[in-house]
């Protein structure tokens, strides 16, 4: 058993361990929700000892069901809720406050502020992202001024910042290792992507000290051992990648212009663009995709916030809904006559807009309109966001194929309903894998082929599978009449 790689995948929601064995099927599941904090509107927080709590709990929990000890592990791959940020104690790892969470709208004064001084430009030529709350720099930077003595303690060197990756490493190497990897570092506003390395006049601009951050290593790369006091004997780190990237990779889109689409909490499309690194025209995000060997490899991102948390509103919210899968069905049995339409604006509107006041709105109801309508609108929202995102890459990637195929995964795509529907919108054809665990089978293969138990990127790829494709079916007049009801509805919620 001893070629077993384990995924820790800490997310937004849930924390997560996944056990693959040496042919990569799964073998132990671990999960674990944990708190949602929402201490003013707008604002979401995650307290990041029940984090770490929920990740040792789930990690003993696959081991326990693939019967199997820490000696069996080959190593470990995190991949993390990305930009989602924690300042804790560099003597006691004890946080200084709880984690703010990349759905936190509270730095948005802050962003404003620099937009105003004329600085995103800058940001987004080093950074290739753009002056939003969403990124962590500026969350750091909010924690550093409003925590008592923060700022005073992070200048004399007491104070370590880090995504949720960094923290799990120091946590796991009691304190040994502080570091992170490019695809993390490139999400907080504070990286230049071009340079590989932290950017001191941004680090200024935001008043956070460079002492603080951890070294970036590539994805797969030697993040310590595990203390072996936590599961009996030491485990090798050898991968980390943020959430979205990870995926990338576990869909084996290693070619410059394969794409593929991530449907959890938020939806997030990444385009490979290989060596290029393309600056977008369009409000999306120029980003690091993964960086192996030392070679790094780009991507154009857009990042929707809200998928499947609309779902989830429907069903705690609302209450239209009991559990998350009975959505499609109810869907169907929406009246085609009505043109509801959901902008899922909860927490602003991600890319191509970039609107951090915008709120969620709700057009075309009529007496007629009910629970049916509401699932319909709803998963049509991620499908239309989609759109949005596709129309932007294609103008911004020139060489790209204007036909994409599109890689899913995530919890939604298990609705043949839905990706069909996107499908349909997209007016493009739609891969669903038959292994939809592509998160935490990206963070494994960093980490098993750098063990040297799991295979190259080229045999990766070739291991890939199709469960379904789902192809276009709707006639274009359709199509066309939804989306400019779409296109309308967003003009309508736009803050500005």
């Amino acid at each position: 058993m001893s070629g077993l790689v384990l995924a820790i995948d800490q997310g937004t929601t849930s924390s997560r361990a996944v056990l693959f064995d040496g042919d990569m099927k799964v073998v132990g599941v671990g999960q674990k929700e944990f708190t949602q904090h929402y201490p003013a509107s707008g604002w979401v927080e995650h307290d990041p000892e029940e984090i770490w709590a929920s990740v040792v709990t789930t990690v003993k929990s696959a081991m326990t069901k693939a019967k199997c000890g820490a000696a069996d592990i080959a190593a470990i791959g995190i991949t993390n809720q990305r930009e989602t940020v924690v300042i804790w104690d560099k003597a006691t790892g004890k946080p200084i406050h709880n984690a703010i969470v990349w759905q936190d709208r509270r730095t948005a004064p802050l962003c404003a502020r620099l937009r105003k001084q004329g600085l995103e430009p800058k940001f987004s030529r080093k950074t290739g992202l753009l002056l939003d709350p969403y990124f962590s720099g500026t969350k750091i930077a909010w924690m550093l001024d409003k925590v008592k003595g923060a700022r005073k303690r992070a200048e004399n060197g007491e104070l370590l910042a880090g995504t949720i990756d960094s923290f799990l490493t120091w946590r796991l190497t009691a304190g040994n290792v502080h570091a992170t990897d490019a695809t993390n570092a490139s999400r907080t506003l504070v990286y230049n992507i071009e340079k590989n390395e932290w950017d001191t006049e941004l680090l200024r601009i935001l008043g956070i000290p460079a002492a603080m951050l951890p070294q970036v290593k590539d994805c797969a790369a030697d993040y310590g051992s595990t203390d072996k006091s936590l599961f009996g004997a030491e485990i090798r780190i050898l991968g980390v990648a943020g959430d979205q990237q990870a995926a990338t990779i576990g869909q084996a889109c290693f070619q410059p212009g394969m794409m593929k689409s991530t449907y959890g909490t938020g939806c997030f499309a990444l385009l490979n663009t290989g060596a290029d690194m393309v600056r977008s025209k369009n409000r999306l995000l120029t980003t690091i995709a993964y960086r192996l060997d030392g070679k790094t490899t780009y991507a154009l991102e857009g990042s929707i916030f809200i998928a499947g948390a609309a779902v989830q509103w429907l069903r705690d919210g609302l209450k239209i809904i009991g559990k998350a899968d009975e959505t499609g069905k109810l869907a169907a049995e929406a009246d085609p006559t009505q043109s509801v339409y959901l902008v899922p604006a909860f927490v602003g509107l991600g890319a191509p807009h970039w609107d951090a006041d915008a709120r969620g709105a709700i057009y075309g109801l009529t007496r007629n309109s009910g629970p049916a309508e509401f699932a319909r609108a709803t998963l049509e929202s991620v499908a239309f966001q989609t759109r949005d995102l596709l129309d932007a890459m294609r103008k911004d990637w020139k060489s790209g194929n204007a036909r994409t195929v599109l890689r899913v995964d995530g919890g939604m795509v298990a609705s043949d309903w839905t990706m069909q529907r996107l499908a349909d919108i997209l007016d493009a054809p739609v891969d669903r894998p038959t292994i939809l665990e592509t998160t935490a089978l990206g963070a494994a293969w960093l980490a098993g082929s750098k063990a040297g138990v799991w295979p190259t990127a080229e045999e990766f790829a070739e291991a890939w599978a199709l469960d379904r494709r789902f192809t276009p079916q709707m006639d274009a007049a359709t199509r066309n009449t939804k989306l400019k009801g779409w296109r309308d509805a967003v003009r309508r919620t736009l803050s500005a």
